[in-house]
């Protein structure tokens, strides 16, 4: 998304810095090292989506005040704080190309200052002063953190269903999509109507950047992804690549796909990449990632005409098109 995505954030600029001021200010703490940590994460080159996200839906309608800048910013401290527990619990060294801040620190520190932040984040909620955009932020919560668990429990099991595999992207990544849009639009006064269908547009969004990212991991590079090649199936993750190509490979491909995941690394990754792009899987994931970007775009008919929504209907097209 690098070349457009500067055009993407012209359109909401004076609120995208505002917000990344907002972050700067709010990351201050007594504890130098709270305050270290979560720097390193949140200026490690991330491209803000989500807040982006708030201002896009906020902006297209009409949201009167300041407020949003607020949510946008809490918003991406839940995200960062859930960035910091999961590369504690994945062992991840890189993250977009850079140490990861578990890899400069302690493991216990990292998961002590995501607790940080997204009791930080909670707290900026209350200040927003609405019961229906903490309930919705509440539940977003919860779903992450079972998300989460149910990917640690299907670790190194080639079991794994292709439906079981979308409610685990659903929980873990669309969630925070679909509960930031939602939210963004509450916020600015919009009707039933268009709030379920800005809750939808953020599902799907998020639904298609999720199988974008799984598909990446086995057709990326570390210079182009910024973390390393074949990640998923070092940790024996069993991805939508992964799940098709037992589906349509033979008895001897699938058995060996599933001893790959069942034992974790790399040493067979140049036989999964084999039978991963003879099945025909890498076309398949981004087939149901055009299939939720297509579903994002039709939400978007609610809103009236600007450049926001213009923008909103960009995003998807993006999201699907990129290469890290």
């Amino acid at each position: 998304m690098s070349a457009s995505s500067s055009s993407i954030h012209a359109v909401v600029a004076d609120d995208f810095d505002a917000v990344n001021q907002l972050i700067i200010r709010e990351c201050a703490s007594q504890v130098p090292l709270v305050e270290k940590i979560a720097h390193h994460i949140i200026d490690s080159g991330g491209k803000r989506l989500r807040p982006l996200l708030v201002l896009l839906v906020s902006r297209a309608l009409n949201c009167q005040g300041e407020k949003h800048l607020l949510l946008a910013a809490l918003i991406e401290f839940m995200h960062t704080s859930t960035l910091l527990h999961d590369d504690v619990v994945d062992e991840s060294s890189l993250r977009r190309g850079k140490p990861t801040a578990n890899s400069q620190w302690s493991n216990q520190s990292c998961v002590l200052v995501g607790d940080f932040l997204y009791s930080r984040s909670f707290e900026m909620m209350v200040r927003i002063g609405s019961m229906e955009i903490m309930e919705i932020l509440a539940k977003v919560t919860c779903v992450l953190a079972e998300g989460e668990v149910m990917q640690l429990t299907n670790v190194r099991n080639p079991k794994i269903s292709e439906e079981q595999y979308m409610q685990v992207i659903h929980a873990k990544t669309a969630k925070l999509f679909e509960g930031a849009t939602q939210a963004a639009a509450l916020l600015s006064g919009a009707s039933p109507e268009q709030q379920l269908a800005m809750r939808d547009y953020g599902k799907n969004l998020g639904m298609a950047f999720q199988l974008v990212d799984d598909l990446l991991d086995y057709e990326g590079d570390a210079a182009t992804m910024g973390k390393n090649v074949g990640d998923d199936l070092a940790e024996g993750k069993p991805t939508l690549p992964l799940i098709y190509a037992m589906q349509q490979g033979t008895d001897e491909e699938a058995k060996l796909i599933r001893q790959a995941i069942r034992k974790g690394g790399l040493d067979q990754l140049d036989q999964v990449l084999g039978i991963v792009n003879k099945t025909g899987a890498l076309d398949y994931t981004r087939d149901q990632a055009a299939a939720c970007s297509e579903a994002a775009k039709r939400c978007l008919e609610v809103l009236p005409a600007s450049k926001f929504k213009e923008t909103l209907y960009l995003l998807t097209d993006l999201a699907l098109g990129r290469k890290s």
